[in-house]
């Protein structure tokens, strides 16, 4: 049985296109996989329901039978840090209702993905952040970083605060946002990978907006271009 939070270095890193990936590649080998979202913002009202995309593409990627709003708990319009996005909504939010929903579906998933919103600061509550979620739950981190310039000094950071607060990172996979590369893209994994000792599992190339919807082809690029094993996912 495993468990994973997945981080990342910041907003729009591409965190759930890996943990879809991910997922998917387990789904068609006949896992059993829960995903959990319990915070997405920005979500889009439709009627009296707000859709969540990014909880809704992982459990078409996990094929999860879980109802959405067990998959994605908390879901709100403005497109902000759930901590004020809930204040502008009225939404009292409860991190005991995400370790009971976390809890129970433990019990029936051979493989459980769990989504955070941002990184590892964001604010979930008046007291709690990203970081004090994974900790309640106890699980290992993916940290999903951008290819591009800068993401050393940002992945650095996420690795850091997380091994300061007790957490275990299991390994960085990072992605490529855009289709441009320069020396920045082909040197930040290397040069990342020295500074620290946690495992630099792969990195996803660019993927065009229709390949990302193709559920087998990004099951296949993940497969070929992340190392699974090392997760224990093989």
């Amino acid at each position: 049985m495993k468990r994973f939070f997945i981080t990342g270095t910041d907003t729009g890193v591409g965190k759930t296109l890996v943990g879809g990936g991910i997922a998917r590649v387990l789904a068609r080998k006949g896992t059993a996989v829960g995903v959990l979202k319990p915070f997405e913002t920005g979500c889009v009202r439709e009627g009296r329901e707000l859709a969540p995309a990014d909880a809704l593409f992982l459990k078409n990627m996990s094929e999860c039978p879980e109802p959405i709003a067990t998959i994605c708990p908390y879901r709100m319009e403005h497109p902000l840090a759930p901590y004020v996005a809930a204040r502008l909504e009225n939404i009292s939010v409860d991190l005991s209702v995400i370790r009971t929903v976390y809890e129970d579906m433990s019990s029936r998933y051979e493989l459980i993905l769990v989504e955070g919103a941002g990184g590892l600061l964001v604010p979930l509550d008046e007291t709690h952040l990203t970081l004090h979620l994974i900790q309640m739950l106890d699980l290992p981190l993916i940290v999903v970083s951008r290819l591009s310039l800068g993401t050393i000094n940002h992945t650095l950071l996420t690795v850091g605060q997380a091994r300061e607060n007790g957490i275990r990172v299991a390994g960085i996979i990072f992605n490529q946002l855009t289709p441009e590369t320069g020396f920045a893209e082909t040197s930040n994994p290397e040069v990342v990978g020295n500074f620290t000792d946690v495992p630099v599992l792969g990195v996803v190339p660019y993927l065009s907006a229709e390949q990302q919807a193709d559920k087998d082809f990004l099951a296949d690029c993940i497969q070929k271009h992340v190392n699974l094993q090392a997760l224990g996912l093989s």
